[in-house]
């Protein structure tokens, strides 16, 4: 089989992206100046692209499978699969004006919209009844107004930037995060499908990984029912008995956002030499 083609956005999704791969078990390897990392697969062959321009190319069937953001996707109207949903980079696409307008001056002229996203804003003011002129923008869409824009619609993730540029939201027009995406060729073809579904697999391995730490203690006999019964675990807790018939020894691996609950609770139900570390993948 041929190596798998995969695109990997550049700019601010890239890091993430490489860790990923990196704590997946391919670590990527990227020389000043190019745009062909290597990574450590000799079944693949990877390629920087930058994130509006996956989608296109995945349909057009140069590539298998590759990375942006969902709002990239719907802006090209690309026809490719989604694999997974990774949760990087999440950003909403907001409408924003200039802090001192109101919705009265905004139906009573033909608007001008700056944006990034002329498909995603188009639809939007359709569907919201505007009479309108889309202005283009290639970065910095947050400047136009109120010279050259009476409206922006871009990204943000906090909303800052904004409000340092005098505008507010006045809506939402998506929630947009990085997914791994795949050709519909490449999904169709047996061989390339295993490989991305065993990608899709270490990522979400390494996702929750991250999102999980494994717990030991040692649990004396009197109250070990109970305190059995009260863990949380993924499936049941692993249970060995003690030397010398002092009780037990009992792993499990929580949520991370649990443990300030669950270790003073643990503590005071008797659990003792109570150990946490970090997890670097798990699979169900």
């Amino acid at each position: 089989m041929e190596k798998l083609r995969v695109l990997i956005p550049k700019g601010r999704i890239f890091d993430n992206i490489s860790r990923l791969f990196a704590d997946a078990g391919f670590p990527i390897t990227m020389a000043d100046r190019t745009y062909r990392p290597r990574v450590a697969a000799d079944w693949m062959d990877t390629k920087i692209m930058k994130p509006q321009n996956v989608g296109e190319l995945l349909e057009l069937g140069s590539h298998d499978a590759g990375f942006t953001g969902i709002d990239w996707i719907l802006e090209s109207g690309a026809c490719v699969e989604e694999v997974m949903d990774l949760g990087f980079d999440r950003v909403r696409i907001v409408a924003a004006v200039p802090a001192e307008m109101d919705e009265a001056a905004l139906r009573g002229k033909k608007l001008v919209a700056a944006t990034e996203y002329v498909k995603l804003a188009g639809d939007w003011l359709t569907a919201k009844g505007y009479h309108f002129r889309i202005l283009r923008t290639y970065g910095a869409t947050e400047v136009f107004p109120p010279d050259d824009a009476d409206m922006i619609i871009d990204n943000t993730s906090t909303g800052q930037t904004l409000k340092d540029n005098g505008l507010r939201i006045v809506d939402t027009v998506l929630e947009s995060s990085t997914r791994f995406v795949a050709s519909k060729a490449a999904m169709a073809d047996p061989c390339r499908r295993d490989r991305i579904e065993e990608l899709a697999m270490l990522f979400k391995a390494v996702l929750d990984g991250r999102d999980r730490v494994m717990l030991e203690m040692n649990i004396p006999k009197q109250g070990f029912e109970q305190i059995v019964a009260s863990l949380p675990a993924m499936r049941s807790p692993t249970v060995s008995p003690l030397y010398g018939d002092k009780g037990y020894a009992v792993k499990i691996a929580v949520k991370k956002n649990e443990i300030p609950e669950i270790i003073p609770r643990l503590k005071k139900l008797g659990a003792e030499d109570i150990v946490e570390y970090d997890l670097r993948k798990v699979v169900p």
